[in-house]
């Protein structure tokens, strides 16, 4: 059954300093913000002005004193500079000044784990934190999974909020407001946690990927957009796109985020689209379930041959991780990642 809604305008408002945020277009882009480790002058990305490559960029701050920019807009490290896995610093902020105007970026050292494992909302379940809490988060990273799935709604006044069903501790989480959410008690007294404070939270480290799930709204298709517009100010907000993946069941919110960014790294969840029409509208992966990977085993062939990422959601067998794995999935999103990690070693 249908839960009817009735909201008033204001709850549609965001927040005024996301309206701020979002007022202000971006005028140049940086296709990659983590910096390889151990090699001397390492490329890290290109910067784009108007979806083609910056030709008059000039770096106006750069607080490590490590990074160049060239005549083709490629910001690498300098000749001389590399970056060292051991060295407790890894995170780098710089500004970049164009004729439309100026950006800054932070840019991360890449120690970001590589065994596949994706921590579906955390680790929890063998853990004392709550699922979708920064508790399992904290887990999933001392486990050193290569990503951490969270899921987002907006609250009822437009802050985006951690849960994975559309209600939490009696309350429907698009109905009501970030200051009665945040009353709802998780294990470890902690409470409903916003996006901002996972953003916050994530960026303290820089082994786990936040993998960012955006939850269809179930009010409307535009509420949906709108989230996908306010969590990107965020991360506009933060400069934390080198620590984010996305992840929805929406197709049109997949391809709001790569509107807003065309370099974000984006997978759909639902399981109707090939690899071909992922790529054709610029979706870097799909993250399907394992029911329909196991229909039609040839869409791994499928997704190599059209450069589509591989996901695989909720992978909790041991015998179904090595099938997987062997098959040359890309990610496994599981409840189990202890188990997982043991699979890839």
């Amino acid at each position: 059954m249908r839960l009817r809604y009735r909201l008033t305008k204001s709850l549609f408002m965001m927040p005024a300093m996301l309206v701020a945020v979002a007022a202000h277009a971006q005028v140049v882009q940086l296709n990659n913000h983590t910096v390889p480790v151990g090699k001397t002058g390492a490329l890290v990305g290109q910067l784009f002005e108007g979806g083609k490559p910056s030709r008059s960029a000039r770096l106006v701050e750069d607080t490590s004193g490590l990074f160049t920019i060239s005549k083709k807009g490629e910001i690498r490290l300098k000749k001389k500079a590399s970056l060292v896995k051991e060295d407790p610093a890894f995170k780098y902020a710089i500004t970049v000044s164009t004729p439309a105007g100026q950006e800054g970026f932070i840019l991360v050292k890449d120690n970001f784990s590589r065994n596949k494992v994706v921590a579906h909302r955390g680790a929890w379940k063998h853990h004392d934190g709550s699922q979708n809490s920064l508790t399992s988060f904290r887990d999933a990273v001392r486990l050193g999974c290569q990503g951490s799935e969270f899921d987002v709604w907006l609250s009822s006044d437009g802050v985006p909020v951690l849960s994975h069903d559309p209600h939490i501790g009696g309350k429907v989480v698009e109905e009501t407001t970030l200051a009665e959410l945040k009353k709802v008690e998780l294990k470890n007294g902690e409470v409903v946690p916003t996006f901002e404070e996972y953003i916050q939270e994530g960026m303290k480290q820089n082994i786990t990927k936040l993998v960012l799930e955006l939850k269809p709204s179930r009010i409307s298709k535009e509420r949906g957009q709108q989230l996908a517009q306010t969590c990107m100010d965020l991360i506009r907000k933060y400069k934390c796109e080198g620590w984010m993946l996305y992840i929805s069941f929406d197709y049109d919110i997949c391809k709001k985020v790569v509107a807003i960014d065309p370099f974000a790294q984006v997978a759909y969840l639902n399981g109707e689209k090939s690899p071909a029409e992922l790529a054709a509208d610029k979706i870097w992966g799909f993250d399907y379930n394992w029911k329909i990977i196991d229909k039609d085993m040839n869409i791994f062939k499928e997704a190599r041959k059209h450069k589509v990422t591989v996901n695989i959601w909720t992978v909790n067998d041991p015998k179904q991780m090595e099938t997987y794995l062997a098959a040359g999935a890309d990610f496994l999103t599981t409840d189990e990642p202890e188990i997982a990690l043991e699979k890839v070693k």
